[in-house]
């Protein structure tokens, strides 16, 4: 019965849009927002971990179309293709769960700070705002990194369309060569992304761990 309540509840946030009734329904099955966030970093995580592999695989395509000698160009294009809607789609998922990430914190903390006024021990009060101002800080240290990967996903996702869009036109071995001129910045910036990544998942690790303490 419990596991039929829960399913119900992680639908409403589709249903009706509505996150306040959705942490609501989420407590009535004992999952507060604090797990919720811990849960959501870590799906962050995931998500951040799938696009490197991503990015990745675009490399590699790329790598493919600049050291083409022979055979159907159209198909070599259609990987590449395939390769940058499979990396667009997954910075978008990156995106996508950095919000929801920011939303639930946005929501415990602003709870929190309402209920530091409920207490009547002068002493507990005190040491909830110093927990309070600890986990905010600890928030903010791993919002900025994932922030900060997030800024470098888009400069490589547009350099990836335009070099797809000018092989659609331009299926021709002058095409080739014109791309390999642009390979050496690409891979240069997706490294550079995939380090970005990297630490914004050890810093998600660090705070899933301070967070379960």
């Amino acid at each position: 019965m419990k596991r039929l309540v829960l399913a119900c509840v992680l639908s409403l946030p589709l249903l009706s849009g509505c996150q306040s009734a959705y942490y609501s329904a989420m407590e009535q099955v004992g999952i507060h927002k604090r797990e919720i966030l811990v849960d959501r970093v870590e799906d962050t995580r995931s998500a951040q971990d799938d696009a490197q592999q991503e990015f990745v695989s675009a490399l590699e395509q790329f790598r493919q179309v600049v050291n083409f000698e022979g055979g159907e160009l159209e198909s070599v294009y259609n990987d590449m293709q395939s390769a940058y809607d499979d990396s667009a789609a997954a910075a978008e998922s990156v995106s996508d769960h950095i919000r929801q990430v920011e939303e639930v914190a946005a929501a415990l903390f602003d709870e929190w700070q309402d209920e530091l006024q409920q207490y009547s021990s002068n002493k507990l009060r005190r040491q909830s705002a110093q927990s309070l101002q600890q986990t905010q800080a600890r928030y903010e240290a791993l919002h900025s990194r994932l922030k900060k990967a997030e800024s470098k996903m888009q400069p490589v996702l547009a350099a990836l369309k335009d070099n797809t869009l000018f092989l659609k036109h331009n299926l021709n071995a002058r095409a080739i060569g014109s791309l390999k001129g642009e390979f050496g910045g690409i891979k240069r910036d997706i490294e550079r992304l995939l380090s970005e990544m990297q630490r914004s998942i050890q810093a998600s690790d660090q705070f899933i761990q301070a967070m379960q303490q």
